[in-house]
C-alpha cells in the first residue's frame, strides 16, 4: 500500500532532523581530531626518550627485575582491551574486540589463561553480555584520555603482574588498541607490554638508534624501580591517545556516511512525495473533468 502524502512528509522531516544531528556530530568529531592528534604527537617524544632510558638501563645495568625477566612456564596473561565509551564510531570498537578475541584464542592455544582488563564501555558491554569475568575495568575518558587515567590502568596491571600466579597474578601483559595511521586508516594492533623484550639485531644500529650512556644514581636497581612504572604508564597513555584519535576519525567517517545517507533518503522521499502529490492533482483534475462531462451530458439529455 503506497504511503500517503502526509506520511511521506513526516518521514522526510524525520530524515532532515537526523541529518542535522549527524552533521553536527561529524563537525564535532572533526574539530576534536586535531586536538587528539596534537596530544598524541606531544606524548611521542617523552615516550621515545623514556623507552631509550629503560632500554639503556636494561641493557647495561644487568639488573634482575621482574618486568625484565621472562617466566619459565607462564600460566596467566593479562589482556588490556582499549575500546570506546560511546557508539556512532563505525567498526572502531568491534575491530578491537575482534582482535582481542583472536589474541585470546592464541594465548589460550599456548596454554595461558587470559585475564581481561577493559578500557571503555563497549568492551565492558561485550564481556557483561557474555557473563565473562573481568579483572579490571575503566571508562569515561575514551575520546579524551589523560595521563592520570593511564596511570590508574598501569597501577592495576602492575599489581597483577607483581603478584604470583598462585595468588591471581599474571606472567605477561598484552595491550590491544587501535593505531591512528591516517584519517582514513586506523589499524588494530597488539603489543606485549611486559616482560620487556630486548631484541638484538645482526646489523649495527644507526646513529639515531644508539643507546645513550647513563650514570645511575643512587643505583641501577632504584632507578629501574622508578622508571619502569613510568614507562608502563607512558606506553598505556600513548595507546589511549592513539585510540582516541582513531575513535574520533572513525566517528567522523561514520557520521559523514550517515549524513550522506540521510540526504539520499530525503531526495528519495521528496521525489516520492512529488509523485504522490502529482497523482493526487491528476486524479482531482480527472474528477473535475468527469463531473463537467457528466453535467454536459445531463444537460444535453434534458434538451
Amino acid at each position: 500500500m503506497p504511503a500517503s502524502l502526509r506520511e511521506l512528509r513526516a518521514r522526510r522531516a524525520s530524515a532532515s532532523n537526523i541529518k542535522k544531528i549527524t552533521r553536527a556530530m561529524e563537525l564535532i568529531a572533526a574539530s576534536r581530531i586535531i586536538k587528539a592528534q596534537q596530544r598524541a604527537r606531544a606524548a611521542a617524544p617523552y615516550q621515545a626518550e623514556l623507552t631509550r632510558a629503560v632500554s639503556a638501563l636494561a641493557t647495561y645495568s644487568n639488573v634482575d627485575h621482574p618486568l625484565l625477566t621472562e617466566a619459565e612456564q607462564p600460566k596467566r596473561a593479562a589482556m588490556l582491551l582499549i575500546t570506546s565509551d560511546r557508539g556512532q564510531a563505525g567498526a572502531y570498537s568491534s575491530s578491537v574486540i575482534r582482535e582481542g578475541e583472536q589474541l585470546r584464542e592464541l594465548l589460550a592455544g599456548n596454554g595461558l589463561e587470559v585475564v581481561p582488563f577493559l578500557s571503555g564501555r563497549k568492551a565492558g558491554a561485550f564481556y557483561n553480555f557474555r557473563n565473562r569475568p573481568v579483572a579490571g575495568q575503566w571508562d569515561g575518558y575514551s575520546d579524551n584520555p589523560s595521563y592520570a587515567d593511564a596511570r590508574a590502568i598501569a597501577d592495576g596491571l602492575l599489581d597483577a603482574f607483581n603478584k604470583p600466579t598462585s595468588e591471581g597474578g599474571v606472567d605477561e601483559i598484552h595491550i590491544v588498541y587501535t593505531r591512528f595511521v591516517s584519517m582514513v586508516t586506523q589499524r588494530p594492533e597488539v603489543i606485549r607490554l611486559a616482560p620487556l623484550e630486548v631484541i638484538e639485531g645482526e646489523e649495527p644500529p644507526s646513529a639515531d638508534e644508539l643507546l645513550p650512556l647513563y650514570d645511575f644514581e643512587p643505583s641501577a636497581e632504584t632507578v629501574l624501580d622508578e622508571l619502569l612504572p613510568l614507562y608502563v604508564a607512558s606506553r598505556i597513555h600513548f595507546c589511549l591517545l592513539q585510540g582516541a584519535a582513531s575513535e574520533l576519525a572513525a566517528r567522523q567517517r561514520a557520521m559523514k556516511s550517515a549524513t550522506d545517507n540521510a540526504e539520499d533518503l530525503i531526495q528519495s522521499l521528496t521525489r516520492e512525495a512529488n509523485q504522490v502529490r502529482q497523482a493526487g492533482i491528476t486524479q482531482e483534475i480527472s474528477e473535475i473533468v468527469g463531473g463537467v462531462d457528466a453535467l454536459a451530458n445531463a444537460g444535453a439529455q434534458d434538451d
